[in-house]
């Protein structure tokens, strides 16, 4: 059976550079089934899942759905509902984590802050190690179910971290499909091995560059500028490197990646079309999707000029 993700892989889609783009993770603990769009299609309130996704349109909050990994059972209760705050950007990352018994009280959040990197003190510090979202909504594309649960159920049974099912990270072809907090950064076509690396990488305050498919609170050009650097200095450690951008034209940027040591780069980066086309999601029509190349890095030895 051809899936979309055997057909990305067979056509070595890099990963880089296809990460969902959230500066801050609002993360609500729902068990019981998901469906294709989990926030108004779970036992959460639909009025309210609708409301919450609206309430964070616009302000780098991405919402999404958690549960623990195993079966799902379809009245199981629920007293209380974890729910996990997470900011990503280098130098300012924070996981905050707390219980409500009404979800209902998320929408009295700032959001604009919570984007923008203020937590208000909401909840309490999580002071444990790396969070691992597996993404396992098999009923917004069948290969997060199929790959994503098994490795979600053996992350969990190793206890290297605290693991949870999440409803959709985007890139189902890359599945399965993982993000790691608190840096943000997402992976794809991980098996049980290179997973398990990744956890033990991140909370050792490191990246893995092989299986990266982007730092979240970039965009996709600057995501694509910063693997570019990774991969030309063979630095890991996850906040090492800051990255802004401009726009030279739609398709193109020129991405400015500094170091935490002083060194920076100038990154530029092109929009291109994947071909031939393959399916993005399966049971769907093959499309061509966009994909972001690096034409060059270039060191910069003196002020940037831009």
């Amino acid at each position: 059976m051809i899936t979309c993700s055997s057909a990305s892989s067979e056509l070595d889609e890099p990963l880089a550079a296809t990460a969902a783009t959230a500066a801050t993770w609002l993360l609500l603990e729902q068990p019981g089934p998901w469906g294709a769009k989990a926030l108004t299609g779970s036992h959460l309130d639909t009025e309210l899942g609708r409301a919450l996704d609206a309430a964070c349109a616009g302000t780098g909050v991405r919402p999404a759905l958690i549960r623990r990994p195993g079966r799902h059972a379809d009245n199981l209760p629920l007293a209380g509902h974890q729910v996990v705050l997470a900011h990503t950007r280098p130098g300012h990352s924070w996981v905050r984590r707390t219980e409500l018994t009404d979800p209902a009280e998320l929408l009295t959040l700032d959001l604009a802050a919570a984007g923008a990197g203020e937590h208000g003190g909401f909840g309490v510090p999580h002071t444990g190690g790396p969070l691992a979202l597996v993404c396992t909504n098999g009923r917004r594309d069948r290969c997060c179910a199929l790959l994503g649960r098994p490795l979600a159920a053996e992350l969990a049974a190793a206890g290297h971290s605290e693991v949870w099912e999440v409803t959709h990270l985007g890139g189902h072809r890359f599945a399965p499909t993982m993000l790691v907090l608190p840096y943000g950064y997402a992976y794809g076509r991980l098996g049980e091995a290179a997973a398990k690396e990744v956890l033990a990488a991140t909370a050792a305050g490191h990246t893995v560059p092989q299986w990266s498919r982007g730092r979240s609170c970039w965009d996709r050009p600057g995501q694509a500028a910063e693997q570019a650097v990774r991969e030309l200095t063979g630095d890991t450690a996850a906040d090492a490197l800051t990255v802004s951008q401009r726009a030279l034209a739609e398709d193109r940027w020129e991405c400015r990646v500094e170091h935490a040591d002083g060194r920076a780069w100038r990154v530029e980066v092109v929009q291109r079309t994947s071909a031939p086309a393959r399916p993005e999601s399966c049971g769907k029509t093959p499309g061509t999707p966009s994909r972001m190349e690096v034409r060059g890095v270039q060191p910069l030895d003196g002020p940037y000029r831009g």
